[in-house]
């Protein structure tokens, strides 16, 4: 048991003490990246989806 509150401790200790915490204006610039990049991811894989549907759309077309 000793093992593991001194595993617990050090753990907390090492998250106040090593880690470095963005500021808010930098958590604010990450959110924006992630947002705009999941926008754009987004619309691509939609864009995708319309010219798959329509080619084989076109493809059962021949056939019926």
């Amino acid at each position: 048991m000793n093992k593991v509150t001194t595993y617990f401790r050090e753990s907390y200790k090492e998250l106040l003490e090593k880690v470095s915490w963005p500021t808010w204006t930098q958590l604010q610039q990450s959110t924006v990246i992630v947002l705009v990049a999941t926008l754009v991811i987004t619309a691509m894989v939609w864009v995708m989806d319309i010219v798959a549907q329509s080619g084989l759309n076109f493809i059962y077309s021949l056939f019926y």
